[in-house]
């Protein structure tokens, strides 16, 4: 299915290069169909950049232990710690799709890049609280673009069929990051410790900043460069759509559970409810990035294919997350507590609400898709934020075992608390009319 789906993109671009372009891309182009080209030039590089951004949002969950043990955090500094990565994210949506539109992806992840180098470097050096959270929160800011600039884009060199595939190649990707900072990622503490690894990361990210800016052509968007004034106008008709309202509040509750849970909590739940050790926990949390990164491209690929029956995108959402929710409510409580199978439900259906980007993108014409997927991701990314602290804060108001553990009913709060946030904004997806 996966090679199908790359089939399918090596027939979709009949619009050659940018006369701008170097000799050696021409000459490439002239050797292998023009899809393919874009494939390897286009998707390749921005989907690295998006494993690395994946790769550091889901890092805490395993070097949780050692911050607490080092720094001395508790759960409510752990949750504050990491959410700090989105705070910074999201505070950066709105100005990043402006940026988009108007410079283009290559240039703005480029750039962007060299702050999360930066941060990464940073948090190496950090012995304190403050210094790991504003490290952090650097990171955060240099990574902010990494999915956006991706889908932007697609957007630019894609025939818009195709967005659903081409976004789950993406959130593939970034699943794969996921993979990355669990097993992968233990094993990698056994010979070093955590601040050599973000340093090593610092040097990945410039290399993957370079890349982008070598590799990924340049598209002209348009023939009139707009004004600043009035593309900051122009959100105006992002926010004033009531379909885009319709679908925000439900994708940045189901995005902001899945990033919060799965880049943190989940480590630290198996740990004190299904009771495993450091070895064990890290290998559930492979299985689950890798069920996230499958059903990242899954889930885009089967989207398309029923798009051609007449089932929406929007339907297809909504089964998914009933299916998310309930393999969250089997978690939270405790039914099978040492089973993955309801993690791997929750990998597989986690980054669903970004077929809905996809939806929304057709709504406005494409000149504005970058401010229309960030202006998403405003709400998501504030999501992960709020989300995140909120099960830490939950949780340290339960007290602490002896043994370093919190209790069975922190749990079952902090997570009960994320599902009723879901089911609430399911309840305004599904009732669209009841709302207006």
């Amino acid at each position: 299915m996966f090679s199908h789906a790359f089939i399918n993109f090596a027939a979709i671009s009949k619009k050659k290069l940018p006369s701008s372009n170097n000799s050696s891309l021409e000459a490439s182009s002239t050797n292998a169909p023009a899809g393919v080209v874009l494939i390897l030039i286009v998707i390749c590089p921005f989907a690295l950049g998006y494993f690395l951004s994946y790769l550091f949002r889901s890092t805490n969950a395993i070097i949780a232990p050692q911050l607490i043990s080092e720094i001395g955090l508790d759960a409510s500094d752990l949750g504050l710690l990491t959410a700090m990565y989105f705070l910074t994210f999201s505070l950066f949506q709105l100005p990043l799709g402006i940026l988009l539109d108007r410079y283009g992806p290559r240039l703005v992840q480029t750039f962007l890049l060299f702050f999360a180098a930066l941060g990464a470097f940073l948090f190496a050096q950090a012995d304190t609280i403050e210094g790991l959270a504003a490290s952090r929160g650097l990171i955060g800011l240099g990574v902010a673009g990494c999915l956006m600039a991706s889908i932007k884009a697609s957007t630019l060199w894609f025939d818009q069929k195709y967005w659903p595939v081409i976004n789950g190649t993406f959130l593939a990707a970034g699943g794969l990051g996921a993979v990355a900072a669990t097993a992968p990622l233990e094993i990698a503490l056994t010979y070093t410790d955590w601040r050599t690894i973000f340093l090593v990361l610092a040097i990945i990210t410039i290399f993957i900043a370079l890349l982008i800016f070598l590799v990924v052509p340049e598209k002209k968007q348009s023939n009139s460069f707009p004004t600043l004034k009035k593309q900051i106008l122009e959100l105006g008709i992002i926010y004033r759509n009531n379909e885009f309202w319709r679908c925000a509040p439900l994708i940045s509750a189901s995005l902001g559970t899945n990033m919060a849970i799965q880049g943190l909590w989940a480590g630290p739940w198996l740990r004190d409810i299904a009771e495993f050790d450091r070895d064990v926990v890290a290998n559930y949390l492979l299985l689950l990035a890798i069920a996230l990164s499958v059903g990242s491209l899954a889930t885009g690929i089967v989207a398309s294919w029923l798009e051609r029956f007449g089932f929406s995108l929007t339907k297809f959402f909504g089964l998914s997350t009933i299916l998310f929710i309930s393999c969250q409510i089997i978690i939270t409580l405790e039914i099978v507590p040492s089973s993955i199978w309801p993690w791997i439900v929750f990998g597989l259906f986690a980054n669903a609400a970004m077929l809905v980007v996809a939806h929304l993108t057709r709504f406005f014409k494409r000149d504005l898709s970058g401010r229309v997927i960030t202006g998403v991701n405003v709400f998501v990314f504030g999501s992960v934020f709020l989300i995140q602290y909120l099960i830490g804060k939950i949780i340290s108001l339960f007290p602490m075992k002896e043994n370093g553990e919190y209790p069975s009913e922190a749990y079952f709060a902090a997570f009960g608390a994320v599902i009723l946030i879901q089911s609430i904004t399911f309840i305004w997806f599904i009732l669209p009319k009841r709302r207006a």
